[in-house]
């Protein structure tokens, strides 16, 4: 049976989502997981999560896909000590020393590569099923037919975002918004957080979705250019992806009002269970997605505001001073 795999920023989104259906969560603890700290969890409160995810009978992942630094694995592994013994399911990575010291602690904990390991080809895949990873984000610009063969010559996990964005470069590799601005912190437990670097423990300020332009010395070449950073849905895809047997279909999310999220979860939940219901032996008519596009649109033109919203919000932000460090 495919999975459902939903995003939680807090308490009361992990509650929304597996009351709408979601079969695991992943959450983020405070200073690890590419978010605005808002939108992650003390460790007391990512062990409330993990209560709540399995009294509703889902898992919980714990997303720790930073890269790090040398002085950063120990304590890191003190929190996956924490996070294992309360009964954590899994791991989100992205940082390959990271991977490989988290499986020699947790020999039997489920990693997953996260979609920053940026996984292109099968024999990444075999290198990070080798230092302990069982589960991976296959690329966005996979095709169908490429995650069929992958699927069959490899012995992994195959996850799919089936509601996110796109990146002109690789998604959740972001090196534009530190260039941007980069504002570094030290967090109460000594946690280096580089605000303005996701994949140091900060936030992306969406840089990437300023105003443009395109110039050659002194020349304009181009008034306008659009850097790709566009919301997918791959709805047509995903009865082919159940068929195909990948493991895993995830959302992302967890800047969103709860009540969006919910819709979100709902959303696919209904729609993976109608699909596995129907019938598949004989001529059947195709599976008819057109009351699932109209129901889509709806759900896509809130979350278009909500992250047009946010990226205003980020893009201001972004603009104002570095403070200066004090030595």
């Amino acid at each position: 049976m495919v999975e459902l795999l939903a995003p939680a920023g807090n308490l009361p989104m992990v509650e929304g989502a597996v009351e709408n259906g979601a079969n695991a969560i992943y959450v983020g603890p405070r200073g690890w997981s590419r978010r605005r700290d808002q939108y992650e969890m003390s460790d007391d409160e990512v062990r409330a999560a993990i209560e709540i995810a399995h009294g509703g009978g889902a898992k919980l992942r714990v997303a720790i896909n930073t890269n790090m630094q040398s002085q950063e694995i120990a304590p890191m592994l003190r929190k996956m000590d924490r996070f294992v013994s309360w009964g954590a399911d899994g791991a989100i990575m992205t940082d390959i020393g990271a991977i490989a010291e988290v499986h020699k602690r947790f020999p039997h904990l489920t990693i997953h590569a996260s979609i920053g390991a940026n996984i292109l080809n099968n024999e990444d895949v075999r290198f990070y099923r080798s230092i302990g990873v069982s589960q991976v984000v296959a690329d966005t610009k996979l095709t169908l037919k490429e995650l069929a063969s992958r699927r069959e010559q490899i012995d992994v996990g195959i996850e799919i975002l089936i509601h996110a964005n796109k990146c002109y470069t690789y998604l959740g590799k972001c090196w534009m918004s530190p260039y941007h601005r980069l504002e570094r912190t030290t967090d109460p437990f000594g946690k280096d957080l580089f605000k303005g670097s996701p994949n140091r423990g900060g936030l992306d300020y969406r840089v990437c979705m300023e105003s443009w332009e395109l110039y050659s010395g002194e020349q304009m070449w181009e008034k306008s250019v659009a850097l790709k950073n566009d919301a997918f849905f791959l709805l047509e895809d995903i009865p082919h992806l159940i068929d195909l047997g990948v493991d895993c279909l995830k959302v992302q999310g967890r800047e969103y009002a709860v009540p969006l999220v919910e819709r979100m979860v709902r959303f696919y939940r209904d729609l993976i269970d109608t699909y596995i219901a129907s019938p598949k032996d004989g001529e059947p008519p195709p599976f008819n997605l057109s009351p699932w596009q109209s129901r889509l649109a709806a759900i896509q033109a809130q979350r278009d505001t909500a992250r047009s919203d946010g990226t205003r919000l980020l893009l201001i932000e972004a603009r104002q001073p570095v403070p200066a460090l004090v030595s």
